[in-house]
């Protein structure tokens, strides 16, 4: 009997004779296996049905990407960015405009921004990826606007404008509208500066803004209106001489001009030199045959007390003692005038002051 209970003892499992602690203990351990091994399964399950989505944090500039798939966040950086970039630009100066097509300039990489905002996620770890969507932690990335400009293409547009804008000053001067003279006023000189109008595009054609003002310098006409000096107007058939001064009307006077036979030339002349008390000289024409050779400053003297040479031969602005001449046709092509008005022109024009006589 005693055998064959040693027999029975030795055929027992030693789980059998193992205290109670230890079969709870290896219990709860199959039960940790279990559950890592199920665990680890649905981890890997997760992340592969996450494998495209953005992370919570991911953003394109000011694009909040989060929880999109790869596709949508590129359709939606491409409706929310690329298409704003490549609208046209006015770029505006006064009542001008010019469009600039920022299409044909552009290049917007979405799949680059995109990549970038999902790159966190795709390098880091597992577990880490798992951890940050079970517990709602900003784990993408923040992408900015990845934009390429063709700046040559760019500088020739700006050129282009230029060629179109692009002014030399205009001076102030005076020109004949039939009987009369009419200001043709000073104009500033108009210069695109092309470096600071580049510059705004290339910020514009970079952060949307769809209107930018053309960057202009301007250049000073020499003669304003105010700097402007006399003009003579000489209308032959009224007999009047009319004088302009900063481009208005001033003064006019009564004139005697030539007769048929020795007729006031017309044309644009300039006053050459001013007389004062002059001495007339024989020109040695026919009408001077049975005159002296010159004749001194007095009472006779054909011109009077004041002259001014014009650039046309032999024809001076002067006085005259014949008042009785004047508004008549009888001169050898001068033009006559009183006394005391010749002294009040003298006093307002000098030598280069234009002379434009007309009919």
């Amino acid at each position: 009997y005693a055998d064959t209970a040693r027999t029975s003892a030795y055929l027992e499992s030693p789980m059998q004779h193992a205290s109670a602690p230890v079969r709870i203990l290896a219990l709860v351990a199959a039960l940790i296996l279990f559950t890592a091994a199920g665990g680890g399964a649905f981890a890997v399950a997760d992340d592969y049905l996450a494998r495209d989505v953005l992370p919570e944090g991911s953003r394109i500039a000011e694009l909040d990407v989060a929880g999109m798939t790869l596709d949508e966040a590129r359709t939606v950086a491409a409706e929310r960015i690329a298409e704003p970039l490549a609208a046209p630009i006015e770029v505006t100066y006064g009542d001008r405009t010019f469009t600039l097509d920022a299409a044909s300039l552009v290049s917007v990489d979405v799949d680059a921004m995109v990549a970038e905002a999902f790159s966190p996620q795709k390098s880091s770890a597992l577990v880490s990826r798992v951890a940050d969507r079970t517990l709602g932690r900003p784990a993408g990335g923040a992408a900015s606007v990845d934009v390429s400009i063709d700046e040559a293409a760019l500088d020739l547009w700006v050129a282009s404008v230029a060629e179109v804008v692009d002014s030399a000053p205009v001076e102030a001067t005076m020109t004949v509208d039939g009987d009369r003279l009419v200001l043709v006023p000073s104009r500033a000189g108009e210069t695109v500066d092309q470096t600071a109008t580049r510059q705004s595009l290339l910020g514009a054609l970079r952060d949307g803004s769809r209107q930018i003002a053309l960057q202009i310098n301007l250049t000073q006409p020499t003669v304003s209106e105010s700097g402007l000096g006399p003009a003579i107007l000489v209308d032959i058939s009224e007999r009047h001489l009319l004088l302009y001064e900063r481009g208005e009307l001033a003064k006019e006077y009564g004139v005697a001009v030539g007769t048929p036979s020795h007729p006031t030339p017309r044309g644009d002349f300039v006053i050459t030199l001013k007389r004062y008390m002059p001495t007339w000289s024989n020109p040695g024409s026919a009408w001077a045959a049975d005159m002296p050779r010159t004749i001194a400053p007095g009472p006779s003297n054909p011109l009077g007390t004041r002259a001014l040479n014009l650039d046309a031969p032999g024809i001076r602005i002067h006085g005259t003692s014949a008042d009785y001449s004047i508004g008549t046709a009888a001169s050898h092509g001068c033009i006559r005038m009183h006394r005391w008005d010749v002294e009040e022109l003298y006093e307002r024009v000098e030598v280069g002051t234009p002379v434009y006589i007309v009919r």
